[in-house]
């Protein structure tokens, strides 16, 4: 792609490994390169803008240019520009962040422990389940619950508990100690003739037969996204989560809520705990923590547990866990002040009055003869691509037809995101009616690129060929 050797293109071909991407196809196609921001746009060292409709990675809640987290982070960097929090040593960051996030967070948790990413967070949520049960003398109850579809991140153990292919083949994972159990889909993996509420009892009755089967006495905890986000953004039916947790209290089964995407504001409300009636003992949360400025997650817990593993450390003379950088005072700072920017503006009213609109051209696209479900709730949602809406038949991957809707967006000024069977969207939580028009405006012209292509393959069935004509 880039025959001058010195470029940056040619020299990011030479250098680096791109997460999450065809590394054999980018040593032609070479890299987009980002250079500055504006609001809910970025723009390519070409000068071209681009709505950034996935915030990124899900996670720039506030735009690519909010100065109040950069005058933060300065004032923090002219002050103390690292220090940890090991061997009972603090910063007033770290205190006022943990004070701060637990004003906010469901009832009943009652300390934070920080990390640096989502995959950390969920990966030390996991050891503290382990060293809960350790010291409570359950040595047995390990095993923890994750789902079909569920993502939690890329770490050996997170990575074990997404329930995605992708993440495991090739990588030797999953590793031991995790069990699996459906994904909340009614569109994707109802029956047919099956109503939600049956499949809702159906989803429980299977959970409750797999820690029957399994033992409870073996199983720590059952972890799950609010709504799953890589996994194709599934919105759980109404009901969902209560009667799952009615199963897991029954067996002593802790609920962790990984908020990494929903977390902030992201389905209407602070929490999608909030949102969809969970009541964690475990909370993780990263993303739009410091609206992605600065790496910082954080996994909350509950008082009970804390007061458990603390006697336990003082027992065994110290807790063993923890990273260099975590609850690092700069990204403290810098989260400290996304937090104090939520409540300032009240981002959760502007979510809750732009968050119908985007909706609303979500499920208009519902007609479109490539689009099977519209789903959403707040500022995410998903089309799911099929070959014919009657059978639910999802397009295949190996058509392509999604990063093909994603690169055609692209090019006409919006990021998206695709799976091979779906395309996502996540826009920053400050975006404007008039802006979502922008991204579902060319995310429609997109889709209709993707029919072009979805029929020069010949993958639509007839009745799919019959709505596009």
């Amino acid at each position: 792609m880039a025959s001058n050797p010195n470029s940056l293109a040619a020299r990011d071909i030479a250098s680096l490994i791109h997460p999450y991407t065809n590394l054999e196809k980018h040593k032609e196609t070479g890299p987009t390169i980002m250079a500055r921001g504006d609001g809910v746009y970025v723009y390519d060292d070409s000068g071209k803008r681009y709505l950034e409709g996935m915030a990124g990675l899900w996670s720039t809640s506030l735009g690519f240019s909010e100065k109040r987290l950069v005058e933060a982070a300065t004032r923090q960097m002219e002050a103390l520009p690292t220090y940890h929090i090991f061997g009972g040593r603090s910063t007033e960051p770290s205190i006022e962040l943990a004070e701060a996030l637990l004003k906010i967070v469901p009832k009943g948790l009652g300390k934070v422990l920080f990390a640096n990413s989502g995959s950390e967070a969920n990966d030390q949520a996991a050891k503290i389940v382990w060293f809960y049960h350790n010291a409570i003398g359950k040595p047995l109850k390990k095993r923890i619950i994750g789902r079909v579809r569920g993502y939690h991140g890329i770490t050996v153990f997170a990575g074990s508990m997404t329930g995605q292919v992708a993440n495991h083949i090739e990588w030797d994972l999953p590793i031991g100690g995790v069990l699996r159990t459906d994904c909340p889909s009614h569109y994707l993996f109802g029956e047919p003739g099956e109503t939600e509420a049956q499949f809702v009892d159906r989803l429980v009755g299977n959970l409750e037969a797999l820690i029957e089967r399994e033992g409870p006495e073996t199983i720590g905890a059952f972890i799950a996204e609010p709504v799953n986000g890589a996994g194709g953004v599934i919105v759980p039916p109404k009901d969902y989560f209560p009667r799952i947790q009615e199963v897991l209290r029954r067996h002593d089964i802790l609920m962790i809520a990984d908020e990494v995407i929903c977390g902030f504001g992201r389905t209407g409300q602070m929490f999608g705990c909030d949102t969809f009636g969970i009541e964690p003992d475990i909370m993780t949360v990263a993303k739009a923590l410091s609206s992605a400025y600065l790496p910082i997650s954080a996994t909350v817990i509950s008082e009970a547990i804390a007061e458990k593993i603390t006697a336990h450390a003082g027992k065994i003379g110290n807790f063993a866990h923890g990273f260099t950088y975590a609850g690092h005072p700069v990204a403290a700072a810098v989260a400290l002040e996304t937090l104090r920017i939520y409540e300032e503006r009240d981002i959760i009213a502007h979510v809750q009055e732009v968050a119908p609109h985007l909706q609303a051209r979500l499920r208009a696209l519902a007609a479109h003869p490539l689009v099977g479900e519209a789903r959403g709730v707040g500022l995410i949602g998903a089309l799911q691509l099929v070959t014919d809406k009657a059978s639910r038949t999802v397009l295949p991957a190996a058509a392509g037809i999604g990063p093909l809707i994603q690169a055609r967006a692209m090019e006409r000024g919006v990021i998206i995101r695709a799976s091979p069977d779906a395309v996502f969207v996540c826009p920053p939580l400050i975006i404007t009616k008039a802006e979502i028009d922008e991204l579902m405006d060319a995310l429609s012209a997109a889709l209709d690129d993707g029919l072009a292509e979805a029929e020069k393959q010949g993958l639509l069935s007839k009745a799919g060929r019959q709505a596009a004509e």
